[in-house]
Order: C-alpha cells, then sequence, then structure tokens
C-alpha cells in the first residue's frame, strides 16, 4: 500500500526554486553560477521543511539528491556533511536523555525541582533558566548544555506531569518549558564569551581588525540586557504561549509522595547519575583537559552501554536522533556550500557597498538587522559567525560605529540571532525535534521575540556600555 502524500504542498517549494534557477542568467555579476543554483535548491529545500509535504527528513533527502545530481556538490562531499562533530553532538544528546527516561532518573530530578520550585509553573521556567544561566560561563558547547544537561530534565519534567507530544498533551506544561529553555539558552549564550564556540571566534575574528575584547568586557557588557531578557522572555512566553498548567498548590506534598513510591536510588541511576556528573565535568572542563565536547557525549554513550543502563534497541529506536542527524547534516551541508561557493561573502560585500554616507548609528542598526535576518540562510550559527562577523564589523567601524560597541554588538547578536528557525543552531533541532513545539509556533513565536531583542539589545545595550564607559 502506498503512502499518502500531500503532492500539493510541494508546488510553492519547487516554483520557487525553479524560477530561482532560470532567473541565473540575470544574477548579480558577483555571484558564481555553482553559487546561485545551490541557492535555488536550497531555498527550495527551506520552504519545503516549512510546507511539509514530506516529513522534514523525507524533504532534506530530496534536496540532496537534487544537489548532487545537478553536479552543484559532489556525492563524496555531500556526505561528508554526515561526519560533522557538532550535529553528532546533538544526536548524543538524545541517546543521553533517552538514559535519563529509561532509569526513571530523570524523573527522580524533576520531581525534586517541582518540590523546591514548582508551586508555579513560570517559576519552575526560571528556576531551570537558572540552573543554565549557572552552567553557561563554564560550559562553551550550548548544544551541549541544553541537550545534554537541560532538555531531559525537562523531558523528564514533563512526562512526569503527564505532558507528552505523542499523546497530544505538550501544551500542558512541556511546550512552554521546552520553548522557554531554547531562549534561556540563547540568552545565556550571548552573555559569556565562553558559553558558546563562536564567541571565541567573534573575539579572534575581532582582534584581526585591531579591536581587543577580554572575557571581563563581554560580561559586563552583556550583563544588563542579559539580564533584562531573563526576567522579561520568560513572561512574555508565558503570556504568548502559555502553559494548560499554571499553578500546582500541592506540589511538594504530590512530589514528595512520588518520590517515596519510587524508593532509593537504584543501581541503573545511580550509574545514570555518575555518568551524566563525568560527562558534565568533561564539558565544564573540556577546554582545559584538550577533550572535544562531542568526544565526551561518545564517551557517556559507550559508558551507557557498558554498564547496562542503554542496550543496543534503545539507541536504534530514538527517532528523533536519526531523524535530526538526517535533516541538520544536509541543511548545514547546503549552508555551508553557499559559503564555499561564495555567495554568502558576497552578499556581505553587497550591503557593504551601499551604506557609505550614513550615520553610525543608523549603520550599526542596519547591520544587525542584516545580520539577524540573514541566519534564515543558516544552519548553524559558527559558520555565520565565520562568513560575515569581519565583513560587517569592518563595515560598521569604516562607518565611524565605535570599534568595541561594533564587535560586542556582533559577538551577541552572533548568538541572538538563533531566535529565527528550527535549525538556527546545536539546540534548535534537540529541542524542536522533541515534538513540544510545532514548526508554525517555533517560527511564530521566534519571529515576535526576535524583534525584542533587536529592539532592548540595540538600545539597552548600547546605552549601558555608554554608562560603562566602552566608547
Amino acid at each position: 500500500m502506498l503512502e499518502k502524500i500531500n503532492y500539493k504542498k510541494f508546488i510553492f517549494p519547487l516554483v520557487v526554486g525553479v524560477i530561482l534557477w532560470f532567473l541565473a542568467p540575470i544574477r548579480p555579476a558577483g555571484v558564481d553560477l555553482a553559487a546561485w543554483r545551490m541557492l535555488a535548491i536550497f531555498v527550495a529545500t527551506i520552504i519545503g521543511c516549512v510546507t511539509k509535504p514530506l516529513p522534514i527528513g523525507a524533504v532534506a533527502i530530496v534536496g540532496f539528491a537534487i544537489t548532487v545530481m545537478t553536479g552543484e556538490v559532489k556525492i563524496d562531499d555531500a556526505v561528508a556533511g554526515f561526519g560533522n562533530s557538532s550535529i553528532w553532538l546533538i544526536v548524543m544528546a538524545f541517546f543521553i536523555s533517552r538514559g535519563f527516561i529509561k532509569t526513571g532518573l530523570g524523573k527522580r530530578i524533576a520531581l525534586v525541582f517541582v518540590k523546591i520550585f514548582g508551586k508555579k509553573t513560570l517559576g519552575l521556567m526560571y528556576s531551570l533558566i537558572g540552573v543554565d544561566l549557572i552552567l553557561a560561563p563554564a560550559t562553551p558547547s550550548n548544544t551541549a548544555r541544553a541537550g545534554g544537561i537541560m532538555f531531559p530534565i525537562i523531558n523528564s519534567l514533563s512526562h512526569s506531569f503527564g505532558s507528552k507530544p505523542e499523546d497530544h498533551t505538550e501544551r500542558k506544561i512541556g511546550s512552554f518549558l521546552t520553548f522557554g529553555e531554547f531562549h534561556g539558552n540563547t540568552i545565556t549564550s550571548a552573555m559569556f564569551m565562553t558559553a558558546m564556540a563562536a564567541n571565541p571566534l567573534a573575539q579572534s575574528l575581532a582582534k584581526s581588525v585591531h579591536v581587543n575584547l577580554t572575557w571581563m568586557d563581554w560580561f559586563i557588557a552583556a550583563l544588563v540586557p542579559g539580564i533584562f531578557s531573563l526576567i522579561v522572555v520568560p513572561f512574555l512566553i508565558y503570556k504568548m504561549y502559555p502553559p494548560e498548567i499554571k499553578e500546582t498548590p500541592n506540589a511538594a506534598a504530590w512530589s514528595k509522595e512520588r518520590l517515596s513510591k519510587m524508593g532509593v536510588m537504584k543501581p541503573a541511576e545511580k550509574w545514570m547519575a555518575v555518568i551524566f556528573v563525568l560527562a558534565l565535568i568533561l564539558w565544564v572542563l573540556g577546554s582545559t583537559l584538550q577533550i572535544d565536547a562531542t568526544l565526551t557525549a561518545f564517551i557517556a554513550l559507550a559508558l551507557l552501554l557498558l554498564t547496562g543502563v542503554l542496550n543496543w534497541n534503545d539507541i536504534l529506536q530514538e527517532k528523533g536522533a536519526w531523524n535530526t542527524l538526517t535533516w541538520f547534516s544536509i541543511l548545514v551541508m547546503m549552508a555551508n556550500e553557499l559559503n564555499e561557493l561564495g555567495f554568502i561573502p558576497w552578499l556581505s560585500n553587497f550591503i557593504s557597498d551601499d551604506l557609505h554616507g550614513l550615520s553610525w548609528p543608523i549603520v550599526l542598526v542596519i547591520l544587525i538587522l542584516f545580520y539577524f535576518y540573514s541566519h534564515y540562510l543558516f544552519a548553524s550559527a559558527t559558520a555565520h559567525v565565520s562568513a560575515m562577523y569581519t565583513a560587517l564589523l569592518g563595515v560598521a567601524i569604516d562607518a565611524g560605529v565605535p570599534p568595541i560597541l561594533a564587535a560586542l554588538m556582533l559577538g551577541f547578536f552572533g548568538n541572538l540571532f538563533a531566535s529565527t528557525t528550527n535549525y538556527s543552531d546545536g539546540p534548535a533541532p534537540i529541542l524542536f525535534s522533541s515534538g513540544y513545539v510545532s514548526q508554525l509556533d517555533w517560527w511564530r513565536l521566534n519571529g515576535i521575540l526576535g524583534v525584542f531583542y533587536i529592539v532592548s539589545w540595540l538600545i539597552l545595550g548600547s546605552l549601558w556600555m555608554k554608562i560603562c564607559g566602552f566608547y
């Protein structure tokens, strides 16, 4: 029996892709033919991921096949995208999450959180973001922080309240907590130079144009807009995307009773706890010990298998992990090819040529808007920072923007532009693929919160840096 497919949903992405493809003869002079055709395929694939004539992984496979068939990318280079270490870190995070659920350790942690903070759902969200804030300065992988540390707790907490995507009960509490964590992670990543991998890269790129940023510069400059966002954003999400469960007045007694029923920690829970703590230590000290975050995740999974916490069937049945590996790898490959083929550098240069003669505050706003919304073309924050940061910083300085203000603002928005898509950075596909938040809601809410970040960080951040004497 054939699967039912809504072929009508192919029409829009196909039409857009074909139009772009055949507009190649009138493409901008600085854009190579291969780059233009890659753009057509990428845009069509992204639109297909939105209209969803097939599941997102299947749409990505179709885009992958077209990319190779048309000769834009050789098959060996295309499949190499599946070896991206950051993507495998995401996949490993799914497996670690499985261990928390299977052993019941996640449920136990969730019950403890409910016992202490669970009188109101909003308070619970603030407490979870507080954990992320504490971990952020010493965890240079925001993917590891969101996927390996926070998501397993949130997922188990949601299950404890009977909120599961597969039961269509995600709006009880899981949707709110998952989306709230995504934004909490985004904000904390922007607050510390060591909270996300692309931040030290931005520091290095700024130094190449003679702008020196220190860890303390970054922290002080981000402190006020960061704390403001951590306070306001969860409340905004609570109002725009409210959980069905808003108060749990008997949470302490409820959680205490269930903790009592669970009894003492079982061996599987203890092993899970030990391995999780070990992974956390290695993530925090990874840069010092020179142990990659993805390697740490593989070590954790190997130990979970060796101790019997997980078995191989558990790994095979983790559909979200394999689905994410497929579609995210393909989108990252396509985005990287756009950069390699010269489209992204051309786009950056095109913007810079049109800004001469404008006052520097206007130039800064235009550059931030361009930087933020061009992230729809990227499936990696690091790739975006690599492609555009130096060029945009140079344009800003040439226009008279105070160098350290421009460097820090671009650094902050190298994190905040994650508030765009479900493929925007490492944490996005982990939290989105959990199924708690629909694609429509993800894009709609991010569209609103993206405007909040642009306004608040540009205005409040600039004023705060002026008060602090940065310029």
